[in-house]
């Protein structure tokens, strides 16, 4: 089931300028697949919140959280053509906002065992590799 996926991936990512390896594929796939994963686990930590009646605030400011840059949906649901990044503009903020913000979270966690000093030491030694947005 999840080998075909990851082959799909590796395609992609093989005609890309910036990947030049299966190594590379690895280290691209994992940094997407761990944000889509947080943004999972936020949304699962403030649905309890919410059925508990208890507040939840989330690790990743609105802008930097999945849902809102990779994949925005309108109010039917379906993903927004018009809001969605796609192309340079999609590259751009990657490597200009979301990877500093996130890198960032190292210098400003409570210990080093949180998961925000993990998110950010983490992403303080990532790079993205995609160069095409409509690749990423």
């Amino acid at each position: 089931m999840f080998e075909q996926t990851f082959r799909n991936i590796d395609d992609i990512l093989y005609k890309d300028s910036g990947a030049d390896s299966e190594l590379d594929y690895i280290g691209q796939t994992s940094w997407v697949m761990f944000l889509r994963y947080l943004d999972e686990l936020e949304q699962e930590k403030a649905n309890k919140a919410l059925l508990t009646g208890k507040e939840y605030h989330p690790i990743l400011e609105e802008k930097f959280r999945w849902s809102k840059w990779a994949i925005p949906l309108g109010e039917d649901g379906k993903l927004d053509h018009h809001v969605a990044m796609t192309g340079v503009d999609l590259v751009q903020f990657v490597d200009g906002e979301l990877f500093p913000y996130l890198a960032n979270f190292k210098h400003e966690a409570e210990s080093a065992q949180t998961i925000e000093y993990k998110i950010g030491e983490i992403f303080s030694e990532l790079k993205n590799k995609i160069q095409r947005g409509y690749n990423l």
